[in-house]
């Protein structure tokens, strides 16, 4: 055998067929797509159409919502957060952010930063700066002799004007007749 006689084994290899090349080819004028309707056109194919039936993906009830002003923090309770020091993953000198955290692979990332929750042991003295704390969580860090500086504000929406929203304004008016009628 020779070079220039390597060959592929028979019926290795099928040429694509060449569509829209005249009526004698046998896939002339309409190129094997049959006649009109959606699927004769190009680039479409009908994901998820049932013939007119009403499609699975409208006959399924909703659940749930997606709130828009809602939270993304990343939570961790304190006894991991204690394991993290044990395994020395953390140094306790320097200032715990939650980009610390975040590096040491203890976090996940989030929009909102950290939340540290109060569940499990907390026995080292730490200096933290994280988004949120429980009031749990706050009293085992002082509790150890650490110190704690939540860095989370929750934004305050405006409307056009710049002056807080219907519901704020509603609220800050109740806030005042309350306040009017203890004084």
């Amino acid at each position: 055998m020779k070079l220039n006689e390597i060959r592929n084994n028979p019926g290795a290899h099928k040429r694509k067929d060449k569509v829209g090349r005249g009526s004698s080819s046998g896939l002339g004028k309409t190129s094997g797509r049959g006649v009109k309707g959606a699927k004769a056109r190009t680039g479409n194919s009908v994901y998820g159409f049932e013939g007119g039936q009403m499609p699975l993906h409208m006959r399924m009830p909703k659940r749930g919502f997606n709130n828009i002003f809602g939270t993304d923090f990343a939570e961790l309770n304190l006894g991991r957060l204690q394991k993290a020091v044990d395994d020395k993953k953390l140094d306790t000198s320097a200032k715990i952010t939650g980009e610390t955290l975040r590096k040491a692979g203890i976090v996940h990332k989030s929009v909102h930063g950290v939340r540290l929750l109060g569940k499990g042991e907390l026995t080292a003295k730490l200096d933290l700066e994280v988004a949120g704390a429980s009031a749990s969580a706050r009293e085992a860090i002082e509790k150890a002799g650490g110190t704690l500086t939540v860095t989370h504000k929750k934004a305050n929406y405006m409307n056009k004007k710049g002056e807080p929203g219907k519901r704020k304004q509603r609220r800050a008016a109740a806030a005042e007749k309350r306040a009017a009628r203890t004084a």
